[in-house]
């Protein structure tokens, strides 16, 4: 065998080490993205199913009162508790977008305002 030969064959292997490199790179991308949105959606879920059982219950309570409820001045900070309550962030960095990792600390700090 010439030395020539043998980096030749040490060449390919090397090429075709590298496109399995980018290939497994791209694959290792895609199944990161596919864990996210998994994880989004079933926050979602579960989230969809708890304001079901809300409703649920308060379908089933029976109503005492005829007359509208009044809203108070507070009643935009009662639906943007209820809001982040439900899992979304309610700061203005990542406004509407679920909370896929606990507690967000722009929303806590907006909250303690």
């Amino acid at each position: 065998m010439d030395k020539q030969d043998i980096f030749g064959q040490i060449d390919g292997i090397e090429e075709r080490m590298g496109t399995t490199y980018a290939e497994l790179g791209a694959l290792k991308k895609r199944i990161i993205t596919l864990i996210e949105e998994n994880k989004r959606l079933s926050i979602e879920n579960q989230q969809l199913r708890k304001l079901i059982r809300q409703e649920e219950t308060v379908v089933e309570e029976p109503a005492q009162r005829t007359e509208e409820p009044v809203q108070l001045p507070g009643a935009g900070y009662d639906n943007l508790t209820r809001l982040y309550n439900e899992g979304f962030h309610i700061c203005n960095v990542y406004y509407g977008h679920l909370r896929t990792e606990g507690d967000c600390l722009f929303c806590l700090s907006f909250l303690n305002k």
